[in-house]
């Protein structure tokens, strides 16, 4: 199954994705996989031929300020998490999926997790995987020096923070052919290193998480989670413990994956996820 790639305006704003469809209509939610920092939708196109193959419809967004997105300037986006949340209900609105189901993955993840909490109506489960679940979560500091006054400035203009961050959090050499999707952005405008550097001063990362570990204690709908075990900055007992305390949740670890499992132990992950974005509603 071939990942198509797409752009659809927003509003002011261009929003770029990628999709994979299967052969015939599926009879479950669309699953839209969020990415994480500073990772791009990209990172999900190992598994979405692999959901196609199994009859699950699949789209994944570059946020706004990554990837081939557009990058609004500050006074018009404040990159905050509840100008994410809104921005993404407009993609989803504009793109007519009235249900779908969240697959999440890294810092920004938790701004899925909150849009779940404020549009549960339109999301029919969701699935973590290495993101920050509790208020214990901290930006690691290869991510938060890059949110300071003129050290983080000068850090989100350089390509070669991609392969850093990216290399730090799995524990892979990142091939080339994949290198040259992540920094392109970075070469094209300095947009994108702007927006890196907006968002994670914004993140809000606190407020969310307490959000977050809140709001979930009332969720009924199914859950999943599935961890990298050797995240080096995200530890694995909180997520066992929001697993633990959703209702309809599951907890499944990856002993040898880190924070970004969906690139480099996809086949592992969709073992996980498949059979758990296939199952009705109505199955629980």
């Amino acid at each position: 199954m071939s990942v198509e790639q797409k752009t659809i305006t927003v509003g002011a704003w261009d929003w770029f994705y990628r999709e994979a469809n299967p052969v015939n209509p599926p009879q479950v939610p669309t699953v839209v996989f969020l990415h994480g920092l500073p990772s791009l939708g990209y990172s999900w196109s190992a598994l979405m031929p692999e959901l196609a193959g199994q009859g699950l419809r699949s789209i994944a967004p570059d946020w706004l300020g990554f990837g081939r997105s557009s990058k609004p300037e500050r006074r018009e986006f404040p990159y905050t998490p509840d100008s994410f949340v809104a921005a993404l209900d407009d993609f989803l609105e504009t793109l007519e999926l009235d249900r779908v189901s969240l697959v999440v993955q890294g810092f920004l993840g938790s701004v899925g997790l909150q849009y779940a909490l404020r549009h549960s109506d339109r999301v029919d489960r969701v699935a973590v995987l290495n993101a920050p679940l509790s208020p214990e979560a901290k930006l690691p500091w290869m991510l938060k020096q890059m949110s300071l006054p003129f050290i983080g400035d000068m850090m989100t203009q350089d390509p070669l923070l991609v392969d850093r961050t990216l290399e730090k959090g799995s524990g892979f050499v990142i091939p080339d052919e994949d290198l040259d999707v992540y920094r392109r952005p970075w070469l094209k405008s300095s947009d994108s290193g702007r927006a890196l550097l907006y968002t994670l001063k914004n993140l809000q990362l606190n407020q969310a998480t307490a959000e977050i570990e809140s709001g979930f204690r009332q969720w009924t709908k199914p859950g999943l989670v599935v961890w990298g075990k050797l995240d080096p900055w995200l530890s694995v007992e909180p997520a066992k413990a929001f697993a633990d305390n959703l209702e309809n949740g599951r907890f499944v670890s990856l002993d040898e994956a880190a924070h970004y499992p969906q690139e480099h132990w996809s086949e592992e992950v969709g073992k996980a996820l498949i059979p758990f974005l296939r199952r009705r509603s109505t199955d629980g």
